[in-house]
């Protein structure tokens, strides 16, 4: 991911908002970024351009050789399924659907997954974070911090190259907040790249770099040892 000049400004009755200004930076694979700053700061916002769900006012952003400005929403959406997984702080599970259901459920507008294949993918994932035992749970079964595993399972579920987290321990106890975090180690180590938005000083100690905010802007950018 190379992003350029990343400009997000909200225009409302009495004032512009400007949410994001002027974010540069390129993100690599095999890496773990933490995107860290106070409430406001515009990690939110930036969690979201970078994973297509919303768009910049201003600048340049590439995936994977694709320049994100210059595609229509289709080439868009495709571009969004196969090259990031989302995981979210409230999960997002649909309830009336099993664990494996749910990490089923985005490999359905892939045509390069076959309907076959589907029920052996999910379930390897489902056991690759641990949850072999909840493979035909409901969410309202699982605790926090196994519906959060859920997730990491779903977001792979079509082998995309970016993992993209906001605030996703943020529901947790201690103990599941390392469990999570430990396996988005483990796939950035194995070559996904893994960005991940929190408040927790926890994810300094997995980061390879962490990313301050301030006001929308970049104001530190340090690598871990």
């Amino acid at each position: 991911m190379i992003v350029e000049e990343l400009e997000k400004v909200y225009n409302t009755e009495k004032e512009k908002v400007i949410a994001l200004s002027n974010f540069s930076f390129t993100f690599d694979k095999g890496k773990f970024y933490a995107i860290m700053g106070h409430s406001g700061s515009g990690k939110s916002t930036l969690i979201k351009i970078l994973g297509l769900m919303d768009k910049a006012s201003s600048g340049k952003y590439q995936i994977n050789g694709s320049n994100v400005n210059s595609l229509s929403d289709e080439e868009e959406s495709r571009l969004r399924m196969e090259n990031v997984g989302f995981i979210f702080q409230d999960y997002k599970l649909d309830a009336n659907l099993r664990a494996i259901e749910n990490v089923i459920l985005p490999m359905l507008i892939n045509k390069k997954i076959d309907k076959k294949e589907r029920i052996n993918l999910a379930t390897n994932l489902l056991k690759s974070v641990g949850l072999k035992n909840r493979i035909n749970h409901f969410p309202k079964e699982m605790s926090g911090g196994e519906q959060q595993r859920v997730c990491i399972a779903r977001a792979l579920a079509n082998n995309p190259d970016y993992i993209l987290a906001d605030e996703p321990t943020g529901n947790l106890d201690e103990e599941n907040e390392i469990k999570v975090l430990n396996i988005l180690k483990e796939l950035s180590q194995k070559g996904k790249c893994v960005i991940v938005v929190s408040h927790s000083n926890e994810i300094v100690k997995y980061a390879d770099q962490v990313l301050n905010l301030s006001q929308g802007k970049l104001v530190k950018n340090n690598e871990t040892e």
